[in-house]
């Protein structure tokens, strides 16, 4: 048998084509409808075989094909009206970022995040935080941030998906040739750029390549390389692969590695974003920096970096943050702890609570230590991490821990159907300059009821024909019988009442709740004239068993004779997937339990088209959900077990659906068209789309974390970081002198001191001995609310003024607390450490309470 070599023909691409080239380098296309429409045009099937990769289809196309549309007047015309699009976006002017509120990011914002998600061809990514970080690249560009992203080029990329004829999860890893994806390595003099990172005691190096989102880079590191060994070659194979060292490894990449990417390209970044904590020991390394290319001390360098460093949680849950053993950290950060100057139990530290030295060294918490600006990503999200965090600032009031919230969006163009962009240019006018104006919105009342319906029809016709689709492929696939396969043209009815659910696949998110009565769902789907179906999707991660047995009762449950055509589950969730289904379905169903779903973003890509939401109150429902655009289910139980929210909400699930859901949706007075649930849908629109998108939630970024953040590092690294030596110092002695700090004695100045009319003031003094401390270098405060079990409740805060000293450091504080409403009331009087730089109340961790 002779042995047969393999190479590759590629075509040229002739010269009036070479505009497609630029465009397919740029992720551009992926948010644009007319250039993803003239790459479909360039050859149908070809876009369905690459998946929807244009770098592939132009390395596959014929020759012939392609020789015939560059005399194609048709086709470039199509082609120069793209390109025209193309360049006048990379080359407009008056932006946000220009001449609005973003031109006061003067240097770029470093984002960091394990995973990006900006389309099915390039699979880098496993779920929700993968597609937030896409999108918040894809708006960064829209509105022209000067912003630079950073993650890891994974060979294999997170897996395909497969289910059995049992219905088991099957892992398919993938084995990407980067020369496939729009990417390119960045060289430098002829020669790859490499990056090099110290892990254990060996340099280990990574290649960079550039992807180019719009307007803005993602720089990504790869060490598959021969200039690495084989273990450090696998540390950039698999997202969210391999073991707790392979873990520690990769996120080392991501941080340190990151930090010293952008250190060899030559960007110096203001502001470095950490999405999640896998990146938090890009902390860690810039301290390491400032402390070598300075010569400042440990917490000097500490106050320039932690300035600059904005970090974003996203787990509600202790668990789900990553975190190392003492012995992993001493392994592979013991002679780190030593260059900073740190004795290893004290650096250590920093990824704890300290309340407890043995605990593990945590990600999030290193993230929030090294972060003076960090946030959740719901207004519920924030409440939760303040509490989840509270041990971090010991003894402050869990309602002042310094995590606010930005509440998650949704890249608007990316996932609207390109029917309803049609429409919204017809009936809004330029909705694109306007995604963020509410009142704007308003205008979707004037797109008529049956224009508004057919659009949504046709887009669900198409859905119903694309899982028939999926689902003949996977029993082809399987090896079930001709006649399964032929009836899957049965499955699904685009007249239907149709719900879809789909998401990773965690035991939290309770994806099998719906079928916690067989019975009433069996009456619900078959009934005679107001029938109802599902569509599922999603992936568990391939360790995780409970996420894979959900999939499983799942997929057996769409099996079972009576849910068969109703139900479907369809196999490898992916981006292309997910715009098919949000796209599409009459009403989307999230029902994790509440409160562990930190913001969830599937629900905000039904609205803009027109879709529903049937959702607990959780995450950014909670914030959105107004009575009238959608539906919410149960009653959150404070008190009670899993197992009895379980029912409560399976109950309300089944009662909203059987009570309210289905007869809106099949009430037709005129015979035809449903027009109470057309009303629904245009407020879905409204009250949603203007909100909950990655526009507004980029720009909550830069006004409220971003410019704070980079005007604080300004004035900490200018003139040598003087003033981060400075506040290092002085936090050093208020330290040492707070000890002496007490408050002796507090009165009350009314007549009467128990009854206060609404509408004067309770009357407060203190003396406070501050010892060697500066009084101006402290602040005193009344803390007071509505008195309730021994505590209060809804605190406010009264500045005291200095009315006066003994000279022996003891002064006079006085104040005065409204009475504005009658009721019990309480107050305590407190002293906090106060200084110019200070960019956290409580950043010292300091109180003293009366």
């Amino acid at each position: 048998m002779p042995n047969f070599q393999t190479y590759n023909i590629v075509p040229t691409l002739p010269a009036a084509l070479e505009p497609l080239r630029e465009v397919s380098f740029n992720v551009w296309w992926t948010w644009e409808p007319s250039a993803r429409r003239l790459f479909r045009h360039l050859d149908p099937e070809l876009w369905n075989r690459t998946n929807h990769n244009p770098i592939r289809m132009l390395q596959l196309s014929r020759q012939a094909r392609l020789e015939e549309l560059a005399t194609d007047k048709t086709f470039l015309r199509e082609l120069k009206q793209v390109y025209d699009a193309f360049q006048k976006y990379l080359t407009r002017k008056d932006t946000y970022g220009k001449t609005g509120a973003g031109a006061v990011i003067q240097k770029p914002v470093a984002y960091f995040s394990a995973e990006f998600g900006f389309h099915e061809s390039i699979p880098n990514y496993s779920g929700g935080l993968g597609i937030l970080s896409g999108d918040h690249c894809k708006s960064a560009s829209d509105l022209d941030l000067n912003f630079v992203a950073i993650g890891l080029l994974y060979r294999h990329g997170y897996f395909r998906q497969e289910i059995d004829k049992d219905g088991i999860q099957h892992a398919v890893s993938l084995n990407q040739n980067f020369h496939h994806l729009p990417i390119r390595e960045v060289r430098r003099d002829d020669r790859a750029l490499l990056v090099t990172v110290r892990i254990l005691d060996r340099d280990v190096y990574a290649r960079l390549w550039e992807l180019q989102v719009g307007r803005v880079k993602l720089y990504l590191l790869d060490t598959d390389i021969p200039e690495n060994n084989a273990e450090d070659r696998l540390i950039t194979a698999e997202l969210y692969g391999g073991d707790l060292e392979m873990r520690m490894r990769q996120e080392i990449m991501l941080g340190i590695g990151g930090v010293n990417a952008l250190s060899v390209l030559g960007v110096e970044p203001e502001v470095f974003h950490m999405n999640e904590g896998h990146s938090a020991f890009l902390g860690l390394e810039r301290i390491r920096r400032l402390v070598a290319e300075k010569k400042l001390g440990f917490y000097a360098a500490l106050q320039v970096a932690a300035s600059a460093n904005v970090f974003t949680t996203h787990t509600p849950v202790p668990a789900g943050n990553d975190s190392f053993p003492r012995e992993m950290m001493r392994k592979y950060f013991g002679s780190f702890a030593a260059e900073i100057g740190l004795p290893f139990d004290e650096f250590l530290s920093f990824g704890q609570t300290r309340v407890n030295a043995t605990d593990p060294f945590s990600m999030t918490i290193l993230a929030l230590r090294l972060s003076r600006h960090s946030n959740g990503v719901s207004k519920l999200h924030g409440e939760v991490s303040r509490g989840l965090w509270k041990d971090v600032w010991t003894g402050v009031p869990s309602h002042e821990v310094p995590i606010t919230h930005v509440t998650n969006g949704i890249h608007t163009k990316t996932w609207l159907a390109p029917e309803f962009l049609v429409l919204y240019d017809k009936y809004l006018g330029d909705w694109e300059e306007n995604l963020t104006n509410e009142d704007f919105w308003r205008r979707v009342m004037d797109i008529p009821d049956a224009i508004l319906w057919d659009a949504h029809q046709k887009l669900k016709l198409r859905l119903v024909a694309f899982v028939r689709e999926r689902v003949k492929a996977q029993r082809e696939r399987i090896g079930e019988s001709p006649e399964s396969i032929r009836a899957a043209n049965r499955i699904l009815d685009p007249e239907i009442l149709t719900i879809g659910f789909a998401r990773r696949f965690a035991t939290y998110k309770r994806g099998a709740l719906l079928f916690t009565d067989k019975d009433r769902l069996h009456k619900l789907l078959n009934d005679s004239t107001r029938p109802v179906q599902f569509i599922f999707a999603g992936k568990a991660h391939p360790r995780d068993e409970g996420g894979k047995a959900l999939i499983q009762e799942v997929y057996k449950f769409s099996r079972e004779s009576g849910f068969d055509n109703r139900i479907v589950f369809v196999e490898d969730y992916d981006t292309y997937i997910a715009r098919r289904l949000v796209q599409a379905v009459d009403l989307w169903l999230n029902n994790p339990l509440r409160p562990l779903e930190a913001s969830g973003t599937s629900g905000m890509k039904t609205p803009p088209n027109g879709g529903l939401n049937l959702s607990v109150l959780d995450g950014w429902w909670g914030e959105s959900y107004n009575g009238n655009n959608g539906w919410a289910i149960g009653a959150e139980i404070r008190d009670g077990t899993i197992e009895f929210q379980n029912g409560v909400d399976s109950s309300s699930l089944y009662q909203l659906l059987e009570n309210q859901i289905i007869p809106l949706y099949y009430a037709k007075p005129d015979g035809k068209l449903p027009l109470a649930w057309l009303q629904l849908m245009r407020e879905s629109i409204r009250s949603v789309t203007p909100v909950f998108n990655t526009h507004r939630m980029v720009k909550e970024y830069t006004e409220r974390l971003y410019a704070p953040a980079a005007q604080a590092y300004r004035e900490f690294a200018q003139n040598d970081c003087a003033a981060a030596s400075d506040l290092s110092q002085w936090k050093t002695r208020i330290r040492k002198d707070w000890p002496q700090i007490r408050i002796d004695q507090v009165e009350i100045g009314n007549k009467d001191r128990q009854n206060i009319p609404v509408g004067e003031s309770l009357e407060v003094s203190a003396r406070v001995h501050l010892g060697g401390v500066d009084p101006q270098h402290v602040r005193v405060e009344a803390y007071h609310g509505e008195a309730e079990d021994g505590g209060i409740k809804n605190p406010a805060i009264t500045m005291l003024n200095e009315a006066g000293q003994n000279g022996d450091g003891t002064y006079l504080y006085r104040g005065s607390v409204p009475a504005s409403e009658s009721g019990a009331y309480g107050f305590s009087i407190r002293v906090l450490p106060t200084h110019p730089h200070l960019q956290q109340d409580h950043e010292l961790r300091l109180i003293t309470w009366s």
